[in-house]
């Protein structure tokens, strides 16, 4: 059984970083694509970032992009997201998935971590 679980989350101000954390156990983290998602009330769940298991090509959502950056270390099954320059508006919770098709979907990812709640105070 495939366990996914995220870390990281907290307050910060406007203008800060964190950075979130996703084990993947149980399963196969190499051959995984891996994604971040974020929701935040009364909004759908939208696309942050995703790297591939093949190549490690990245993607990102428009709103994040030069801010974010993912990246995953396949010997510890683990993928990262660092957020600098964080706003309000990225105030949500952040969910890690694995083992997308379309990196960008999140329908298509099979696993699912619980969340981990981000807030940006200004």
């Amino acid at each position: 059984q495939v366990h996914v679980a995220e870390s990281g989350g907290g307050l910060v101000q406007a203008g800060g970083s964190l950075r979130l954390s996703c084990v993947v156990s149980g399963g196969t983290f190499s051959s995984y694509t891996m994604g971040w998602f974020r929701q935040a009330p009364g909004k759908e769940r939208e696309f942050v970032a995703a790297i591939a298991w093949i190549g490690g090509k990245i993607f990102y959502g428009d709103s994040v992009k030069g801010r974010f950056t993912i990246s995953r270390d396949n010997a510890k099954n683990t993928v990262y997201l660092q957020m600098n320059s964080l706003k309000p508006e990225d105030t949500a919770v952040y969910y890690c998935a694995a083992d997308g098709v379309r990196v960008a979907i999140h329908a298509t990812y099979h696993y699912w971590g619980q969340g981990t709640q981000v807030t940006v105070s200004s």
